[in-house]
């Protein structure tokens, strides 16, 4: 069956043959559609990079910003207007990198928006630079003796700045990351989710077989809101767990404390302008 989320037509996409997104993206068709969100409803924010493609490809509102800025585009959207479904999407360059001051902080303020990452270890869109996630040794054709810094490990950051919700899903596993995806955005408040794709162009060594083999999945046993326990799962080396890690429901949400809705529900794109009080406001400032 067709997705709504489909775009009305034909579109050149510009991931090499292969790609991890292609299976991101039908996860994420499968989560909106299991979900029977309207899609005037539904607004993804992205950065740069071939991850930040993936709103092109989609029946949806988006805004392509700059790199690495996505989530406070996203905070502030979701804060004007919050009927909306709010999705900041890029890869693990855009987000962790260029972008890693906006994501602690994101983390900090709990706006109620799901942040998907494409993580796939490497920068894909300019030619196989080190990403902040690839490892200690790999080889590319900048960092030509081998990556030397730690890597981010962004689930390990999110848990220690006790995140609203983090996840991990594997792009090889379509059904497994839509189910991620929909309880990522059920829930209220920021949620991650980071998921492992390959890169077929430039990481020949985090193939997809890689990830099969580096991979596992946390059983029913698992209890998401033990931190200790998340924190644990989060800095494993040898295997990635997936899964929902860790779920906090305590944060105050960043949008329901604003003091634009203390007495007024409304969208604020709804209101009017105050001019007598912008002024007033204005001549305070001069004196």
């Amino acid at each position: 069956m067709s997705s709504v989320y489909e775009p009305e037509h034909e579109i050149d996409i510009a991931w090499c043959p292969g790609c991890g997104n292609f299976r991101i993206i039908e996860a994420l068709k499968a989560a909106l559609d299991q979900l029977d969100l309207d899609p005037d409803k539904v607004v993804f924010v992205s950065g740069i990079g071939q991850a930040a493609k993936t709103p092109q490809y989609l029946n949806v509102h988006y805004l392509n910003g700059l790199h690495g800025r996505s989530l406070p585009v996203a905070t502030a959207i979701k804060a004007t207007n919050r009927e909306l479904m709010v999705i900041a999407e890029s890869g693990d360059g855009c987000m962790y990198g260029e972008g890693g001051n906006h994501f602690i902080h994101a983390i900090r303020r709990n706006p109620d928006i799901t942040n998907i990452v494409h993580n796939n270890m490497v920068y894909g869109l300019t030619k196989g630079q080190a990403s902040p996630t690839s490892a200690r040794g790999f080889v590319t054709p900048v960092q030509t003796l081998g990556v030397s810094s730690e890597p981010f490990n962004p689930l390990s950051v999110a848990i220690a700045l006790n995140a609203s919700f983090v996840g991990r899903a594997f792009a090889g596993d379509v059904e497994q990351t839509a189910q991620i995806i929909v309880s990522a955005i059920n829930h209220k408040g920021y949620a991650l989710v980071d998921i492992l794709q390959n890169c077929v162009s430039f990481n020949k060594v985090n193939t997809f077989q890689w990830y099969k083999e580096h991979t596992y999945y946390l059983d029913e046993s698992y209890n998401p809101t033990d931190r200790d326990a998340a924190f644990s799962k989060a800095v494993e080396e040898d295997k990635f767990a997936l899964g929902i890690l860790y779920i906090n429901g305590q944060n105050p949400v960043f949008e329901e404390g604003l003091a634009a809705y203390a007495d007024n529900d409304s969208p604020l794109y709804m209101r009017g302008i105050d001019l007598d009080r912008i002024r007033a406001l204005m001549d305070s400032m001069r004196a």
